[in-house]
């Protein structure tokens, strides 16, 4: 009887991962792509989502991404959402959908250099610093706007800026969470308004998490990233 006690638990727990997965999707407009964050959480849960339908996930450790993408199916995309290390860029760049967490030229570089080794050209983000934090990273506009047009920039034929990513105070302040929004979608605008290149194309604008998404789609945001209301809170 307790055994059964056990797996009544995990069928709940199984299936509310693919609840909450729908009701996220069902709240989204056809427009916005949704990356299951799914940092920390432990492959059967990443498969309950899979077997629902989801495709697209995101992790902020190169490490723990790698170890999922070689137990996992082939045709899932994945997202790396966190800070890299320079010396880590290695590991991913055979296989990483998307790197939205680009804060420095530097880290441009190294992702163009790796992916050159592994003959990919590798889709980026830029990330903007929006937040009042000064913990969380990103460039600033006009850092963005200099390093564009640089011979450098223009010189990395292994990587194509696909967009920005920003992400919001942690706050309950609702309007500054909005008014952080709307900086960086005037940035992006701005931004779109220049010639693409064979490395630039602008169509992505990261912003919104579980507890502000909403707010991120009601000003641009064209990509959400949602973990604790798919996957439940973050294990650690």
């Amino acid at each position: 009887m307790s055994f059964r006690k056990i797996d009544d638990e995990k069928d709940i727990q199984m299936s509310s991962i693919s609840d909450n997965l729908q009701k996220i999707k069902d709240s989204l407009p056809e427009n916005i792509t949704l990356v299951a964050v799914s940092k920390t959480k432990p492959v059967k849960d990443l498969l309950e989502a899979y077997n629902a339908g989801q495709r697209i996930f995101g992790e902020n450790k190169v490490q723990e991404m790698t170890k999922k993408w070689e137990q996992l199916p082939k045709d899932i995309q994945w997202h790396m959402i966190g800070h890299v290390q320079t010396n880590k860029v290695k590991y991913m760049a055979p296989f990483v959908s998307l790197v939205q967490g680009v804060e420095s030229l530097k880290l441009l570089k190294e992702i163009n250099k790796q992916a050159a080794k592994n003959d990919r050209i590798i889709p980026c983000l830029l990330q903007i610093h929006i937040a009042k934090e000064e913990t969380k990273f990103g460039f600033d506009t006009e850092e963005v706007t200099t390093i564009l047009e640089t011979d450098t920039f223009k010189s990395l034929q292994n990587i194509k800026v696909v967009g920005l990513m920003g992400m919001a105070t942690f706050t309950q302040d609702k309007n500054q969470i909005e008014k952080e929004f709307q900086q960086i979608k005037t940035f992006f605008d701005t931004l779109k308004l220049k010639q693409e290149t064979q490395n630039l194309k602008l169509e992505i604008l990261s912003i919104g998490m579980s507890g502000d998404y909403k707010i991120a789609i009601k000003n641009g945001s064209t990509m959400v990233r949602v973990g604790s209301a798919i996957f439940g809170e973050r294990n650690y």
